[in-house]
């Protein structure tokens, strides 16, 4: 019996029907006749494993592997009308697509590392910059064109949650406070975590009503007034955990419950760092290690730009660029399954390097993810030449 190859195990991932409704939500299909959503995703999808960049380097590796388009069920390809596809076909569908996948990978996404249960996000925003006379809807500076890429990170398996994009200008604190963007209602007791770019006063407010806690770094000209003193611990670097209300008139009235303010000493610079939340439950040393977790989401942006093609892009249109930035965070949503649900050895950087090896090898994806990442190469390569025929 013939194996299917990798890339055929790793789409069974999706759901046929389910893909099929998001597609009929927007009518992708409506007067097509051979390249459909499906193959549309399928060639995005190859184009991110292989780590291709320009659609002629697409169409010639897919050509190569003519023999293997029917298992696929791919029909054709060329250039031309995936940049069409992409251009044409609204973004929104692979969007639904990414949603659909992510309920299936929050099923077995490991929990965050702190005591407590409540869930744990990050939000912050990421900038990509791309040429403005090509992209002139990123606008950003003068001479200059960016789009911010923003980003709500689950901490229970690092989990991309929700995603909008922005030209460069906008600043960040608008996404959460603008309903049209389609910033999601957190459950409550939840934890959010953000920079000081999100500090507005009545936005902060509406959190603690929705019964949700935050935790952000305090400006440095923040004018506040101590209600009162809580239980320091010795010897762990907390200098101060107060009680405190703001006292600018105006601000008061932003947030006129009290806060608590947590200031700590950071070992690395040995500077002060004073940390506003609404919670007075955990301890400072608590609060101030939820803020340190809020680099993942830095780790996260810096993982996306190096293994995966969202900065380098198939087309110039927004929707072009949308709809290639969703089918490279549903590829990351298929590594990451498979992590969780092998609970392989292997890194996530890994895992992408041996997905794009084996993508349309007849090999069993289960079988290799149990071999040392230091013995692929060597079975890689001796598997290489035995297959290797010399024919005059």
């Amino acid at each position: 019996m013939r194996r299917n190859t990798v890339f055929s195990q790793i789409l069974q991932l999706i759901c046929r029907s389910q893909f099929q409704k998001c597609v009929d939500r927007y009518d992708g299909d409506r007067y097509t006749k051979r390249f459909s959503c499906w193959q549309q995703l399928l060639v995005l999808l190859f184009a991110q494993a292989k780590g291709h960049t320009s659609l002629r380097d697409i169409e010639v590796s897919l050509r190569s592997h003519h023999s293997k388009w029917y298992h696929l069920g791919l029909t054709s390809v060329a250039r031309s009308t995936l940049a069409d596809a992409n251009s044409g076909r609204d973004a929104d569908i692979l969007k639904d697509v990414f949603y659909a996948l992510l309920d299936k990978c929050r099923d077995l996404a490991p929990q965050h590392r702190f005591k407590f249960k409540n869930p744990m996000y990050t939000f912050d925003s990421t900038l990509i910059n791309v040429c403005l006379s090509l992209y002139p809807w990123a606008t950003y500076r003068k001479k200059k064109g960016a789009f911010k890429l923003h980003t709500l990170l689950d901490h229970n398996g690092y989990l991309p949650s929700f995603m909008v994009i922005t030209d460069g200008k906008t600043h960040d604190i608008n996404v959460v406070k603008d309903s049209s963007y389609g910033f999601p209602s957190l459950s409550p007791d939840s934890m959010l975590l953000v920079d000081r770019a999100y500090i507005d006063y009545r936005w902060l407010y509406s959190l603690t009503k929705n019964r949700l806690f935050f935790v952000v770094k305090a400006k440095s000209n923040m004018k506040y007034k101590v209600l009162g003193q809580q239980e320091t611990p010795k010897n762990n670097g907390v200098l101060s955990d107060c009680r405190a209300c703001l006292s600018n008139y105006y601000q008061s009235r932003n947030y006129p419950e009290p806060f608590r303010l947590v200031t700590v000493v950071d070992p690395k610079t040995g500077q002060q760092v004073t940390f506003m939340t609404n919670n007075f439950t955990l301890d400072a040393e608590t609060i101030a290690e939820l803020y340190k977790s809020r680099w993942k989401i830095e780790t996260f942006f810096k993982w996306i730009k190096q293994n995966l093609k969202i900065k380098s892009f198939l087309g110039t249109s927004k929707n072009a660029v949308m709809t290639q930035i969703w089918a490279a965070m549903i590829y990351y949503l298929m590594l990451s399954f498979i992590k969780f649900q092998t609970k392989c050895r292997h890194s996530l950087h890994e895992l992408t390097r041996i997905v794009g090896e084996l993508f349309l090898d007849n090999t069993y994806l289960i079988e290799i993810l149990t071999i040392p990442f230091n013995r692929f190469r060597a079975v890689k390569q001796k598997q290489g030449q035995l297959a290797l025929t010399l024919r005059f």
